[in-house]
């Protein structure tokens, strides 16, 4: 009966009426996001865990090298026991400028087996169009822990190969947004709707008269004035504003892994009545052993006995009346006394029959 208390507690929250959300926590503005920076990096100072195999690691090597005024002869390669390839990825927030500071995340690339105790050595960072646009240095934070014994045996605890460095990359560029210059401003709601998207155009009219509209189920477009100190005080003001919400679309969500089942509230059904049973089908096998008279020629004898017995639970009929809401679902689906796997096979027939007026979504 697990599942039904977790839709009585959907039930008791989907009841509720529907209350006012700030704009800024149902979309965002465009441009106003972070951006992705990802770097090849070497990662030194390791106790023997590092992957010195790796013919680009050791090109890898042989440049910083260079760039530090040692040049390597010729066909000779330096044992990198004690170095790693590693990928550096960080995301860059909205509006960063140079000088600040952004966490990074090393991952090992090669057959290193541990990153505890690295250094990062001086990696650039580039975005999606090719710039620099932070450098990452530092030493490791390493949550793992990874330890091979000389039979073979090995311990690995959570993931070695992957460390973080807080504030290891200073940023170098700026991302131009066109923040305060771009004649329209657009606010992508986080789920499409077109009555959600006319009521934050309304709700931003009423403030900002004629400032607002909306050009889809998803962008309302913002026309604004220039200047960064003005555009900054109206979108701080906008983020604020009150909207109720349009409800959402009658769905029901089922996990075919862990059999969970949700209903939201807007799911309605036809006239319909359900019928669930069980049929039990039993079958005993035992040996029977017949023992010869004595002094007879039998022989001792094993026969089979088997027992069929066939139990069948009485079946409930459920009525579901027309525009039955989640809470009549609930309470007919509690005198079924359905398990989660039949539920699903229940709600998929109300589905077929065309009495659930819901889209099933299964993940």
């Amino acid at each position: 009966m697990r599942i039904f208390s977790l839709l009585a507690a959907l039930l008791a929250l989907c009841s509720a009426p529907l209350h006012a959300e700030r704009v800024r926590d149902i979309g965002t503005f465009q441009g106003v996001r972070s951006n992705q920076l990802t770097g090849y990096g070497i990662v030194v100072g390791l106790d023997g865990t590092g992957d010195d195999t790796l013919d680009y690691l050791t090109q890898a090597m042989k440049g910083v090298s260079g760039r530090m005024g040692l040049q390597l002869p010729p066909g000779v390669n330096p044992g990198l026991k004690n170095a790693a390839a590693v990928m550096v990825t960080a995301d860059l927030p909205a509006f960063s400028k140079p000088g600040q500071r952004i966490d990074i995340t090393v991952s090992a690339i090669g057959k290193a087996k541990s990153l505890r105790g690295g250094a990062l050595i001086l990696t650039p960072m580039y975005g999606a169009d090719g710039q620099i646009y932070a450098m990452a240095q530092g030493n490791l934070a390493v949550g793992g822990l990874g330890i091979a014994a000389r039979d073979g045996s090995q311990l690995s605890v959570n993931i070695p190969t992957t460390g973080r460095i807080a504030e290891g990359a200073t940023v170098e560029r700026a991302v131009n947004t066109g923040f305060e210059k771009a004649p329209i401003l657009r606010y992508n709601l986080n789920t499409a709707d077109f009555l959600t998207a006319q009521r934050v155009r309304d709700a931003i009219n009423l403030r900002y008269p004629g400032m607002a509209s909306a050009e889809d189920a998803v962008t309302v477009a913002l026309r604004m004035p220039d200047g960064a100190d003005t555009r900054s005080s109206m979108l701080a003001a906008i983020e604020m504003i009150n909207v109720s919400p349009a409800e959402a679309a009658a769905k029901v969500i089922v996990n075919s892994r862990t059999g969970t089942v949700v209903i939201n509230s807007a799911v309605r059904l036809s006239p319909a009545a359900v019928s669930h049973g069980k049929l039990t089908v039993r079958i005993d096998e035992k040996s029977r052993v017949t023992q010869p008279a004595p002094f007879s020629n039998g022989r001792t004898a094993v026969t089979p006995n088997s027992n069929i017995t066939a139990e069948e639970e009485k079946a409930h009929v459920a009525l579901l009346k027309n525009g039955a809401s989640l809470s009549k679902i609930v309470d007919a689906l509690n005198l079924l006394g359905v398990t989660p796997s039949d539920l699903v096979a229940i709600l998929e027939a109300l589905k077929e029959a065309g009495a659930l007026k819901a889209e099933m979504v299964v993940i």
